[in-house]
Order: structure tokens, then C-alpha cells, then sequence
């Protein structure tokens, strides 16, 4: 599985993005599908993930009520929507594929990254 990121950019504390993972090569739908974060300093940290084939999402209490995932199967295509941004959503963001689980748990695939810097 291919996974291509996009989306980043610069926006203003309380604003949105939309962030897109295009995928090849498989069915998104097959599986458990995610997005992490990297801030700069600190580690990957899990953001939000759907569930394979059900599409219940779940979320990291530091965005819960905030982004939204979701995929649209037809255009092999994952999403994050990213509302009210605070200067701490600023970090390098992932999408990834977890093939062995029906939960995002170890993404054995990985999309590129896109940056997203949060200004006050």
C-alpha cells in the first residue's frame, strides 16, 4: 500500500484544515486506517483512527470534538478534519495503514507527512 499525504499548511489558531491520504494499491476499506502526529521534540503520537470495514472512529482526547476522520472508499482516500487548531495541533502529521488489525494498534505502512503550523 502507497500512501500520499496532503493538506498541510499554515493557519491561524481557531481556524481549519483538511488534511487528505490518498491511497494505492489496496482497498482502504480492508483496513484500519489512521493518523498520527509528530511535534517537534517529541514522539509520533496516535491522533485518530477508523476501524476496518465498520468505520467507527475513535479519537486522542486532546482532539476529541475537534477532528473528524473519515474515508471515502470510492476515491480510496482517507481524511482528517481539523477544526478550532490551537498552537499545539502544530506537528508533522501521518497516515497509516495497520494491515494486521482491525484497529490501528502497529501501522506497518506509512504515508510521507504534511506539515501543519498552527500561528497565534
Amino acid at each position: 500500500v502507497q500512501l500520499q499525504a496532503s493538506g498541510g499548511g499554515l493557519v491561524q489558531a481557531g481556524g481549519s484544515l483538511r488534511l487528505s491520504c490518498a491511497a494505492s494499491g489496496r482497498a482502504i476499506s480492508t483496513y484500519a486506517m489512521g493518523w498520527f502526529r509528530q511535534a517537534p521534540g517529541k514522539d509520533r503520537e496516535f491522533v485518530a483512527g477508523i476501524i476496518r470495514s465498520i468505520d467507527t472512529t475513535y479519537y486522542a482526547d486532546s482532539v476529541k470534538g475537534r477532528f473528524t476522520i473519515s474515508r471515502d472508499n470510492a476515491k480510496n482516500t482517507v481524511y482528517l478534519q481539523m477544526n478550532s487548531l490551537k498552537l499545539e495541533d502544530t506537528a508533522v502529521y501521518y497516515c497509516a495503514v495497520d494491515s494486521r488489525s482491525i484497529v490501528v494498534r502497529t501501522p506497518d505502512y506509512w504515508g510521507q507527512g504534511t506539515l501543519v503550523t498552527v500561528s497565534s
